[in-house]
């Protein structure tokens, strides 16, 4: 029999809580930050509530923001602060302000996705949460801190922590996956993705932390799956200039699938590829490498489609 992945990984007052499969989605892996002064919990995930006898006394909850799989642990502690990005806060205080951050316009796929986030993923609101900011540092005693790092894009209000001192960077939904990045809601946006997967390639850390699937990994390790990561963006863009060789709609374009196999059991599919995928054509048609040529139909320039020249 193969050996099993550990449950718990300790790196120095951090320790990462795996939930099953590495945390694969609806798991995922939380992090306690020990201080001499406090102690918090980052992003309590579903792992977290079969385990909450051990636990340790907890003193406030951080989110990296607010999605469904990321706050469906806050429920265990509702006698201690709870904290995520001001973008974000409004998930958290009430259940209309959570389901605005997907903005599903269908009634039965919105009415389907509400009833799972409360029965499967606990969600509770917090009318006082707590707002906080890029650069926001949270003393917990004895020089061990955990500093805000805003890393927008997957929600308006992403985050990632840098935990000090055990150089320990939590990346969140940063989650360098095969699958890549997510910005297919409502409150997602492309170009910030881009910009936050920039930003956190150049923080050095010991310890690099993702909320799903990979668990931990050092610097070498990171940077190379981050590339990987992000060049996800790269290869669906590229196929969605050959799928408008012809002339397109973005029905057809969601419908063809660019972020999800067809194969894919997803209620929610549809938005999500075509608030994605809309991005993308937004962004080709300001560079002119797409045209809208009738009223809702796109289509790539000719020159777009051409392999790009190798260097002699």
């Amino acid at each position: 029999m193969a050996d099993e992945a550990p449950s718990e990984l300790a790196l120095g007052a951090t320790t990462v809580w795996f939930g099953a499969a590495r945390g694969k989605y609806p798991q995922g892996n939380s992090l306690t930050v020990h201080g001499r002064e406090e102690t918090v919990v980052i992003d309590p995930s579903l792992g977290l509530v079969p385990r909450r006898e051990r636990l340790p006394r907890v003193d406030r909850v951080l989110n990296s923001h607010c999605h469904e799989d990321h706050v469906a642990g806050n429920h265990l502690f509702p006698d201690v602060p709870w904290h995520v990005h001001e973008a974000d806060l409004p998930g958290l205080q009430s259940f209309a302000g959570f389901m605005a951050i997907f903005g599903y316009d269908d009634p039965e796929v919105a009415k389907g996705w509400a009833r799972l986030v409360r029965e499967q993923f606990h969600y509770t609101e917090r009318r006082d949460a707590i707002p906080f900011r890029d650069g926001d540092v949270f003393e917990l005693g004895g020089g061990v801190r955990v500093r805000v790092i805003h890393t927008p894009g997957h929600t308006r209000g992403h985050s990632a922590f840098m935990i000090e001192p055990d150089a320990v960077l939590y990346l969140g939904d940063i989650d360098l996956s095969s699958f890549g990045p997510y910005y297919g809601d409502a409150w997602s946006h492309l170009e910030d993705f881009e910009a936050s997967l920039a930003r956190v390639r150049e923080i050095e850390a010991k310890h690099y932390a993702t909320f799903h699937h990979i668990g931990v990994v050092d610097r070498p390790v990171f940077v190379a799956r981050l590339d990987r990561f992000r060049a996800v963006i790269e290869d669906r863009e590229r196929r969605l200039v050959e799928f408008l060789s012809a002339p397109r709609s973005l029905d057809e374009v969601a419908e063809h699938r660019f972020v999800y196999r067809k194969s894919d059991p997803v209620s929610f599919a549809t938005p999500v590829e075509r608030r994605s995928m809309g991005q993308h054509i937004e962004r080709l048609v300001r560079q002119g490498r797409v045209r809208e040529v009738e009223p809702g139909r796109f289509q790539a320039d000719v020159v777009s489609l051409r392999p790009a020249r190798r260097e002699a």
